[in-house]
């Protein structure tokens, strides 16, 4: 696993272009006996073990994809692609899945899974391009159809938590999240001159303000949700009123009545601020992915199975829900299943010196080689549970 981590850490690719990747996959699945799929979304490849009458149907999916980052770990086993890195840990998830395949094709052909069943592994391309990401051009294209699961389970490393700890939340675990674009029209004009321009900074300036009204006088106190203003643009020059002023926002709920609520209220407020002001607006809302459900059954036997692995104490069940998004929430939507974190500890480096923790998406990121044999022995313990062995 380690080798196969650092190589494909080597050569990250991004979005929808992990060729060697998804080679290095189905080539490794084909030699250990699987049935295996390629080109699904592109680069998506699924494996095929089934035994006996094929029930019951067990999915687990890895992410493949890299992020376009600089590398700056300066680690032996750096990224050799400019500006791209697997930077979010997808290397380590899809080695931890091919370590595990190997060793549930062994243990399958000793008789060590049942009578019957059938194991679906999922390497998912493109994770990390939002709304339009991996997950959903797979379900567009029939995976569950081809290959129908009971229930579905993913993985994913988090700086921070010990390594060979794992985290478990039933229920909404992390955020939906949306891309709005709005655009106020107004009348250019001489920055002397203003009465004689309509200005679309002034909405604008409003607007960044009142959003954050939305959360805190619109959404229930013991609900989370989240309006970030990223990026606001207008004019040229300082003595010019523009005739547009633009701004990009991140919207974020746990709930996906909240995530209405935000939709409804952005849209008239926004319409509110227009009309205050004497402008127009335009309001594109892009809804990228939904909440993220973990269904309860699954989570108990998820929960269950890193206990048996790890103990107690390294097993934390109802930890806290994450703002940030994931596209396996789309998965979830169609079959029962769970999202769990597994310990990436304090990896993280820069110039040779330890820097202790060190989030996913930072150019001195690395996953951490020691998750691999826990996560792959989680999925292992996991399926025998699932196959009732």
């Amino acid at each position: 696993m380690k080798t196969w981590r650092h190589a494909i850490h080597q050569n990250p690719e991004l979005g929808f272009a992990e060729f060697a990747t998804s080679r290095l996959v189905a080539d490794c699945l084909e030699t250990w006996g699987y049935e295996v799929h390629t080109g699904i979304a592109t680069t998506g490849v699924v494996g095929i073990l089934r035994w006996g009458d094929g029930q019951p149907r067990l999915g687990l999916r890895a992410d493949m994809d890299a992020l376009p980052v600089q590398e700056l770990t300066g680690l032996p086993w750096a990224s050799r692609t400019p500006d791209q890195m697997h930077a979010c840990g997808h290397d380590g998830h899809t080695s931890i899945l091919l370590g595990a395949a190997q060793s549930f094709a062994l243990m399958q052909r000793e008789g060590l899974l049942g009578a019957s069943g059938t194991l679906t592994l999922i390497f998912q391309p493109a994770e990390e391009l939002g709304g339009s990401g991996g997950a959903r051009r797979m379900l567009d294209e029939g995976l569950l159809e081809r290959f129908p699961c009971d229930a579905v389970f993913a993985m994913h490393n988090y700086p921070g938590i010990p390594t060979g700890h794992f985290r478990f939340r039933e229920g909404p675990f992390m955020a939906s999240s949306d891309r709005v674009v709005i655009r106020f029209n107004g009348k250019g004009g001489h920055g002397a001159l203003p009465h004689m321009a309509i200005d679309p900074m002034l909405p604008a300036a409003a607007t960044v303000l009142a959003l954050q009204s939305i959360v805190g006088r619109n959404v229930d106190p013991v609900d989370a949700a989240v309006i970030s203003v990223g990026r606001i643009a207008a004019g040229n020059t300082y003595n010019v009123i523009p005739e547009t002023a633009e701004m990009e926002l991140s919207v974020r709920a746990l709930r996906p009545d909240v995530r209405d609520l935000l939709e409804m209220r952005i849209r008239a407020l926004v319409e509110g601020q227009a009309a205050a002001f004497g402008v127009t607006c335009e309001v594109l809302y892009e809804r990228g992915y939904p909440v993220l459900i973990n269904s309860a059954r699954e989570t108990c036997l998820a929960v269950e199975a890193a206990r048996a692995l790890v103990g107690d104490e390294r097993v934390e069940v109802d930890g806290a829900p994450i703002s940030g998004s994931e596209d396996f929430a789309f998965i979830l939507q169609q079959v029962p299943g769970c999202y769990l974190l597994i310990g990436n500890g304090d990896n993280g480096f820069g110039g040779g010196e330890h820097l202790g923790p060190c989030s996913v998406h930072n150019p001195h990121y690395d996953f951490n080689d020691a998750c691999l044999a826990p996560g792959a022995a989680f999925w292992l313990t996991l399926g025998s549970r699932f196959f009732g062995c």
